[in-house]
């Protein structure tokens, strides 16, 4: 199992808001720390800007520049593109790893999920899932698959994704919750499969069993997760049902699905995200 982080992904923060450092520092330190699994450790990718620009306009690269909040949401922070850019670079070796057989897991800030073609929003300012997806059709693969379970609609990579030859999004989220989007399918691709807030448990499950279905019936040869953890019972960001056996259950299904596959960190902001993430990694390994 390869983690791909970097400490300086939590070195920026802003005062009250939950996308924190404690996310990655104190996850990495879990995992560190434990001695179900053997953890290695890696470093982000280079990313070239020819890389991003298959999923951004220039325009919204140059925006990350400007020292303004870009929503109440979303702050500036110093140095935000080249955080963004570290978060790219870790999607982009899981994705390396993953394809090379390894089981590889992004463990980075900033999330990206909700970062649109032209609009960084909801924390997120660029979007890693989708911009490995599209390196992964770059250089040769033929069907991905994009899986995401934060509890989020990942609009963003709906946006970017959108009716792309070779692709297929699926995305099991609160609705109503932010960003309000994902009711209903989109284009020829991406499947969306709303679940009411308090959703019971064993009808989440079964929301998610429907998803991976249909993620099967695609025939991917990649699988790339946007691995968002606020679905978790007691996040205080949503009001998901999901329980710590949830997400190893997750993992495992992934595993089952028998093809190369990474994940990437997107949400989750209660206090017991580094049981969760490891949880999940377990059940990636088989544990």
């Amino acid at each position: 199992m390869t983690i791909i982080t970097d400490e300086q992904c939590s070195t920026y923060s802003r005062a009250g808001h939950p996308e924190r450092p404690q996310r990655v520092a104190d996850t990495l330190k879990k995992l560190l720390t434990q001695t179900e699994l053997a953890i290695a450790q890696a470093a982000p990718a280079p990313v070239d800007d020819s890389v991003i620009l298959r999923a951004h306009s220039s325009k919204m690269l140059a925006r990350l520049f400007i020292e303004e909040d870009l929503d109440t949401d979303t702050p500036y922070y110093p140095g935000i593109a080249s955080h963004a850019r570290r978060s790219i670079g870790g999607a982009l070796e899981a994705l390396r790893r993953a394809r090379a057989g390894e089981t590889a897991f992004s463990l980075l800030r900033p999330p990206g999920h909700h970062a649109t073609r032209n609009q960084s929003m909801g924390f997120c300012f660029l979007n890693s899932i989708a911009i490995a997806a599209l390196a992964a059709l770059d250089s040769g693969e033929k069907r991905v698959a994009v899986f995401d379970f934060d509890v989020h609609h990942g609009n963003g990579t709906e946006d970017i994704l959108l009716n792309q030859p070779g692709t297929a999004f699926f995305s099991v989220h609160q609705h109503p919750a932010y960003p309000d989007t994902g009711t209903r399918n989109a284009g020829k691709n991406c499947f969306n499969f709303p679940v009411p807030p308090h959703t019971a448990r064993a009808h989440y499950r079964e929301v998610l069993e429907s998803a991976l279905d249909g993620l099967k019936k695609f025939k991917p040869s990649l699988v790339a997760v946007s691995a968002g953890f606020d679905a978790y019972a007691r996040d205080p960001l949503a009001q998901g049902t999901l329980e710590t056996e949830d997400f190893h259950w997750l993992g495992k299904s992934i595993r089952a699905l028998g093809v190369p596959a990474f994940s990437v960190l997107e949400g989750g902001y209660s206090s017991r995200l580094p049981d969760l993430i490891l949880a999940y990694l377990k059940g990636l390994e088989g544990k």
